[in-house]
């Protein structure tokens, strides 16, 4: 297997056998984020992926039944070059059950609903998109380059062709100052984009990008560990979701939640004004067990 530079893949995708497809990110300018820097976006060569998958078949023929598609965003690959991908997948991995795939709202905006169906006949079963924010202003500062309606009309279309959607949103995105705003419109479009599965990472400035600066620089406030869980206590009463899996049990965040809305969402509700009352930190994850 090929691999350049270093290769980011959601949590859930840790059992899966990871392909590189894309070099980097397509957009690549969001100022949150970390990943990619080192790294100039480039779509590989046909011939050097069909080379990858036939090394990871000869070892692992019999073994793989998920793949995921990476880097930043393989779905703004020509759908000619995705199909021959996913059927050469197909073909070499018989007991291959899903292939999973970042994409950005763009690149989703540009596929036609029968594009995305038929990937879906080859078994690319669920898209990976991060949201960050539903708040217009907080994805304009952090140059995010789609607004909420655009999240909304690429869900939609992934809904339609039938697959699975898994959306990200960020807490302490929009600082301090619009926590709460990010958080009650974050909700409204993640109702509005009605995903499968929904999950809360918590901001942590990284040295080297632009939010960082803003960071050190004072310009940006991030809430303090208490803001944040208001912030997510927000978030989760703003969400007017059916059998949508939440999970905020990523390592950046202080308190770990894992609830199947509508069902569990007043005990998620219960738990999170309890300690917003009681302000006990022996409640959180302590920042020695944070990280990204």
């Amino acid at each position: 297997m090929d691999y350049e530079g270093i290769i980011i893949r959601p949590p859930s995708e840790a059992g899966s056998l990871i392909l590189q497809v894309t070099v980097g990110c397509s957009h690549n300018k969001c100022t949150f984020c970390p990943a990619y820097k080192d790294k100039q976006f480039a779509i590989k060569p046909l011939e050097q992926i069909i080379d990858s998958i036939h090394q990871a078949a000869s070892q692992y023929k019999n073994d793989v039944r998920r793949i995921f598609l990476c880097d930043g965003d393989p779905l703004i690959m020509p759908q000619q070059s995705l199909m021959c991908i996913l059927e050469h997948l197909e073909k070499c991995f018989p007991r291959l059950q899903r292939v999973g795939i970042y994409g950005n709202a763009k690149s989703v905006l540009k596929k036609s609903v029968n594009d995305l169906r038929e990937l879906r006949t080859k078994k690319l079963g669920i898209v990976y998109m991060g949201l960050e924010s539903g708040d217009i202003e907080t994805l304009q500062n952090v140059k995010k380059g789609v607004g909420p309606q655009h999240m909304i009309d690429a869900a939609h279309k992934v809904k339609q062709a039938g697959m699975k959607l898994n959306v990200t949103v960020i807490l302490g995105l929009a600082g301090r100052h619009r926590s709460a705003v990010h958080a009650r419109e974050t909700a409204k479009v993640l109702n509005g984009m009605a995903p499968n599965h929904a999950a809360a990472l918590t901001l942590m400035p990284v040295h080297g990008t632009p939010l960082y600066e803003s960071y050190q620089q004072g310009t940006f406030i991030m809430p303090d560990k208490f803001e944040l869980v208001q912030e997510l206590r927000t978030l989760v009463a703003g969400l007017e979701l059916d059998n949508c899996l939440f999970f905020s049990n990523h390592a950046s965040n202080y308190f770990p939640l894992r609830a199947r809305l509508h069902r569990d969402k007043e005990h998620v509700m219960r738990q999170l004004d309890q300690i917003l009352v009681s302000r006990d930190e022996k409640c959180l994850r302590s920042e020695s067990m944070r990280g990204l």
